[in-house]
């Protein structure tokens, strides 16, 4: 049974401009999926109708079997199981990064706080950063804050992350360390669809690749096929962007 099921989505923010335009797919628990496409082919949009931070007009989204693509209370307490990490960071800057990890356990789940703030301490070790519990986001570097963000994103344990352009605000230095994490987390069989244009990871780290092209799947593919023989005329332009000749 798939994990996540998107059914003929569909969001416009004009009547001329549909930014999902009968997008359906699924998604099935461990597996890596990359979405790309060129800026504005609604691959951000996806991605936050599916956490339920976009409307839409049209379509169904299925969660571990059950609807989420309403705003009733029940599809609320589902979409806790779904994490997504920005390309802003967006931590609290007034926080500590201890406290923003724990924002979301204690208050949105809960939790007891030494158990929440032991998985906090395990996951800022996991990343390299125990020395920054203390620390507040202005202390730290754009890749540090991404990977605070990644693991504040775990601590409400996920069944699957959303990545959107989460290395696009970086330095290519700091890129890096950011992708290693997501990579770690593939391996050990984490559920995730991922926005990037950072083509070498997207080939390193996809179960499966979906081309987006003006709100619509044009390919839905394994990344061997999707960059070695795509099908589309669009994907070959949007793949040839990228190559550089003498």
């Amino acid at each position: 049974m798939a994990l996540l099921k998107v059914e003929n989505l569909h969001k416009s923010f004009t009547e001329q401009n549909e930014i999902l335009d009968g997008i359906s797919f699924e998604l099935n628990k461990g597996e890596v999926l990359v979405i790309l496409g060129s800026s504005g082919c609604g691959k951000s949009t996806l991605l936050r109708a599916i956490n339920g931070l976009e409307s839409i007009q049209e379509g169904q989204i299925y969660f571990m079997n059950q609807l989420i693509s309403d705003s009733n209370k029940t599809s609320r307490l589902i979409r806790q199981k779904i994490g997504m990490v920005f390309q802003s960071y967006d931590l609290f800057p007034h926080l500590t990064v201890m406290q923003n990890l724990l924002l979301g356990p204690l208050k949105v789940q809960k939790r007891n706080k030494d158990e929440a703030k032991e998985q906090a301490e395990k996951l800022l070790e996991r990343i390299g950063l125990i020395d920054k519990k203390n620390a507040y986001p202005r202390e730290l570097s754009g890749g540090q804050k991404q990977r605070v963000a990644i693991a504040r994103a775990l601590c409400m344990n996920p069944q699957l992350l959303l990545f959107d352009e989460v290395t696009a605000a970086l330095d290519p230095e700091m890129v890096r360390e950011v992708l290693d994490v997501i990579m770690d987390l593939a391996k050990e069989g984490k559920t995730m669809i991922i926005v990037t244009h950072q083509l070498d990871f997207a080939k390193a780290v996809a179960d499966r690749v979906i081309f987006i092209d003006q709100g619509k799947i044009l390919e839905d593919s394994k990344p061997e096929d999707f960059f070695n023989w795509p099908k589309s005329q669009r994907a070959k332009e949007f793949l040839q962007a990228f190559k550089f000749e003498k």
